[in-house]
């Protein structure tokens, strides 16, 4: 699965786009955010992708979860989102 890892400084219309091409090409992709800012440029970014991909039918389901990263030697707990279409 690929992994997109968004920062507090990402760019919410860039992230959807790679979101948006990874969900025509495989389905599903994870997102991982660490800190408030960078899961607030998450959701936007998934949002804009739901925009983006509604004019093809795909709706979006995200599937939010926990997980430990190894940031610079440290163990963070980043939250982990789960995107794939959903199957009305």
């Amino acid at each position: 699965m690929d992994v997109l890892k968004v920062s507090s400084k990402s760019n919410p219309n860039s992230v959807a786009g790679a979101l948006s091409g990874i969900i025509r090409e495989k389905q599903i992709v994870e997102i991982q955010a660490v800190g408030a800012g960078a899961v607030n440029q998450a959701i936007k970014a998934i949002s804009i992708a739901r925009g983006f991909l509604a004019p093809n039918g795909i709706d979006l389901v995200c599937i939010p979860a926990f997980t430990d990263i190894i940031i610079d030697g440290e163990e963070r707990t980043a939250i982990k989102l789960i995107i794939k279409p959903w199957n009305k």
